[in-house]
């Protein structure tokens, strides 16, 4: 079901996916895939990042992953407390997902947008985000 408000941590993790702020990657929110709606999804690379509350871990997300999985999707799921808590480590451990199956070779990660671009090009060190 498509929702009208994200999380406090789906808005996280969309201002550094936004406008391919992530290793120029094109990520959309709430997107209909099947009989699902993915939190995010990049099209290009089939991959699904998932941001769930208390309320998941059930067999309804082993069967939603399942499907995912045969349609040739990579499922990645975070604690919304792990978003909000370290997000830098989430975005690193996607950024490591990416590198390992060949789908994309990019620089370290950046919190923050390129102030002059507005696109996110720059590399971080790691350090933890407001």
């Amino acid at each position: 079901m498509l929702r009208s408000n994200q999380t406090k941590a789906e808005q996280r993790l969309w201002y550094h996916f936004r406008a391919h702020r992530f290793l120029g990657l094109k990520f959309k929110r709430q997107q209909q895939c099947g009989p699902y709606v993915a939190d995010f999804v990049c099209i290009a690379f089939k991959l699904v990042i998932e941001v769930d509350g208390g309320q998941h871990g059930s067999e309804a997300d082993a069967t939603r992953d399942a499907w995912f999985h045969r349609e040739g999707y990579g499922v990645l799921r975070f604690w919304n407390h792990d978003v909000l808590g370290n997000t830098v480590a989430v975005l690193e451990t996607i950024r490591e997902v990416l590198l390992e199956s060949g789908l994309v070779d990019a620089p370290a990660l950046s919190p923050d947008p390129s102030p002059a671009s507005g696109r996110g090009e720059r590399t971080i060190a790691k350090q933890s985000v407001v």
